[in-house]
């Protein structure tokens, strides 16, 4: 139950501001790490500002739910979303510039389809990678597996997650069941599914609960409708006389639906810029960093169509599908 999870303790925070500060810290502790290696002459130019990592991060979260949304045999949402959340939560401590996030989101992605029981081999899981060679795949399977404890070391072996689409699925089935005044629940599911598929995007699955989450869904779905569901929380959900939670509830809607709104997709330009800009960063820094996380860049061929990388060939995020 997510009342007496790990997610809950550890995992929800209270505010945006703190969840920013921790990647803020994340980011000046690389940079630290960097300058006091006494290896190189630091211009902090050279270093990803924190906005920079943000577009970053949010090009290779994008990549990771296309990547999840085309995979065969169909991946659950559920999977999907735990793979998403391993990849926010891994990135709250560690910053861009250290570990490769085109490694990572695909090691996310793995560990999600074990942890969420969703039975695929490892041969079928790089087999999804349809771009590259078979000797490619072999190597991304080894990266993979390499990185892999790694992820769940930095998660702090908390693997379970708690996303909103079961919650979401209950309130269908509850309006269903007892609330006779919406005709028919099921025409919110669309809208509701996509509210929670732009919500894996933000930071909502660190700052609420999942029931909240398909809450807001299943309300924000309905006001699409110009429907009221007011007399379904205070008579089913028995709030009518809890004003005090009945106003929270309204308040997290209202962050939520914020928080969506406030989104945007990273602009390609920059995402190029500041991939370049971490590509320098790893030829700049490689003597300092561990060689797992230097590995974790240098031999990324396995998303290229070649079986090797050469200096001066560039690997293209479409190779990933």
């Amino acid at each position: 139950m997510f009342h007496d999870s790990s997610q809950r303790k550890y995992w929800t925070f209270d505010t945006e501001e703190e969840v920013e500060q921790m990647r803020c810290e994340a980011n000046q502790k690389f940079r630290q790490k960097m300058i006091e290696s006494g290896k190189h002459v630091v211009n902090e130019s050279v270093f990803l500002e924190r906005y920079e990592e943000d577009i970053l991060f949010r090009h290779y979260e994008r990549r990771l739910q296309e990547f999840c949304n085309v995979f065969k045999p169909a991946m659950p949402k559920s999977v999907v979303g735990t793979a998403i959340m391993y990849f926010r939560r891994f990135y709250m401590n560690n910053s861009i510039m250290e570990y490769n996030p085109r490694i990572i989101m695909l090691t996310c992605a793995y560990l999600a389809c074990k942890v969420d029981e969703f039975n695929v081999s490892s041969s079928q899981f790089v087999g999804n990678l349809v771009q590259e060679t078979p000797a490619g795949q072999e190597r991304a399977l080894e990266q993979i597996l390499e990185y892999e404890l790694l992820l769940i070391q930095q998660l702090n072996f908390h693997l379970v997650v708690h996303n909103p689409y079961r919650p979401m699925e209950g309130l269908l089935i509850d309006l269903k069941t007892r609330y006779p005044t919406l005709d028919s629940p099921e025409m919110l599911r669309k809208h509701a599914d996509d509210f929670l598929t732009q919500a894996a995007m933000t930071d909502a699955g660190l700052l609420f609960p999942p029931s909240q989450i398909a809450l807001a869904a299943v309300l924000s779905s309905a006001s699409r409708f110009g429907l009221n569901l007011e007399s379904y929380l205070t008579e089913c959900l028995g709030l009518k006389e809890d004003k005090e939670t009945l106003s929270k509830i309204y308040d997290s809607v209202r962050r939520m639906k914020y928080l969506l709104k406030r989104y945007e997709p990273p602009r390609p330009e920059d995402v190029n810029a500041y991939k370049q800009k971490l590509e320098r960063i790893h030829v700049e820094f490689g003597p300092s960093l561990s060689n797992k996380r230097k590995r974790g860049y240098e031999e990324d061929g396995h998303v290229a169509k070649e079986p090797r990388l050469t200096e001066e060939e560039e690997w293209t995020d479409e190779d990933l599908l």
